[in-house]
């Protein structure tokens, strides 16, 4: 007989809390939107090339709560690095507002409180905008409830990601709904992506500099400088079609230490992009001379991640106690 109830079957009150702390958290698992860390293809995603990117254990939750008072209540109680959250608010509000509607839902006539949790912390590069808005979508299905396919959880995330970023690749939210290692690629149409098989563990660290970006601003300066040289970013496009191919293939077979020489190459790839900075640049040294077999931005720059391919589990831990020396917050995580 279970613990929770008296002799004769019935449940106690502390039972009672127990059993909806316990139905609590099983529904909160259900709606995860997990961050993201993108291996290949910053910036140049957007032009409709592959990119490779890992989706880390960290996730964003939500509970939705039915209300009788008209509007929405935004509880936000994510982990972030500072200003951060006030920073991106407007933005946020607007992604909200998006997944609403896509979901039809008239919060005039029926009032919200949403809470948003988990231990994914905001930071500029780990896709936490995607890992909200994917992790409100997996809470309004379950809340209304309305059955919903993992692509239509995913094509819910795309909508609110337009909040945050106008015209968004669909990189994060593809990541943040199905997790594991993408190989992903914009299309006129639904994006195309195949999760990878990973034979060897791909052990992580990132790191912040502290900087918050926005996407928008650095993907709207990378495409006027596109539109102002054609050729300057054709030949880094063409460098980085190379680079993306090789890419996959070490992941592919596992080959860690080529993978760890391709992301180096990527991140010089970044900087002639103009859209790595001092702070990045100075982590990502810092991350190789500490053991990593490579290192590199990652995500929108200017501020945000850098992370670095580490072979060992004792050699992650090394780097990124190194890390932690110039870095205002280091997590390690790894795609297997």
């Amino acid at each position: 007989m279970s613990a929770l109830r008296e002799s004769d079957g019935t449940l106690t009150a502390e039972g009672t809390r127990l059993r909806n702390e316990e139905v609590g958290k099983t529904l909160l698992a259900r709606t995860r939107g997990y961050g993201k860390l993108i291996l290949f293809g910053e910036h140049f995603v957007v032009y409709k090339v592959p990119a490779l990117v890992g989706a880390v254990s960290m996730y964003t939750d939500c509970d939705v709560e039915f209300v009788e008072t008209p509007g929405v209540e935004v509880i936000d109680d994510r982990p972030a690095v500072p200003n951060y959250k006030v920073k991106k608010k407007e933005e946020a509000d607007h992604a909200i507002d998006l997944v609403l509607k896509h979901f039809n839902m008239d919060t005039e006539k029926q009032g919200l409180k949403l809470h948003f949790g988990g231990d994914l912390t905001c930071v500029s590069g780990i896709g936490a905008s995607a890992a909200q808005v994917v992790s409100l979508s997996r809470a309004l299905s379950l809340a209304l409830p309305k059955a919903m396919t993992e692509d239509e959880i995913n094509a819910a995330g795309y909508e609110g990601e337009k909040g945050y970023h106008g015209t968004p690749s669909g990189i994060d939210n593809t990541a943040a709904t199905f997790g594991g290692v993408l190989k992903f690629q914009r299309t006129d149409g639904d994006p195309i992506f195949t999760k990878k098989k990973i034979t060897t563990p791909i052990r992580i660290v990132y790191a912040s500099t502290g900087m918050t970006s926005s996407t928008t601003e650095v993907v709207g300066d990378v495409k006027a400088k596109k539109e102002a040289d054609p050729a300057w970013f054709d030949d880094l496009l063409q460098k980085y079609l190379v680079l993306v191919e090789k890419g996959e293939k070490a992941i592919d077979e596992g080959d860690m230490v080529t993978l760890g020489a391709l992301l180096n190459e990527n991140h010089t790839l970044c900087q002639s992009l103009t859209v790595s900075c001092k702070e990045l640049d100075d982590l990502v040294t810092a991350a190789r001379e500490a053991g990593a077999i490579g290192a590199k931005m990652s995500g929108t720059g200017r501020g945000g991640l850098m992370l670095a391919l580490t072979p060992t589990e004792e050699v992650q831990d090394t780097v990124a106690a190194a890390l932690e020396k110039l870095a205002p917050q280091v997590w390690k995580t790894t795609f297997a």
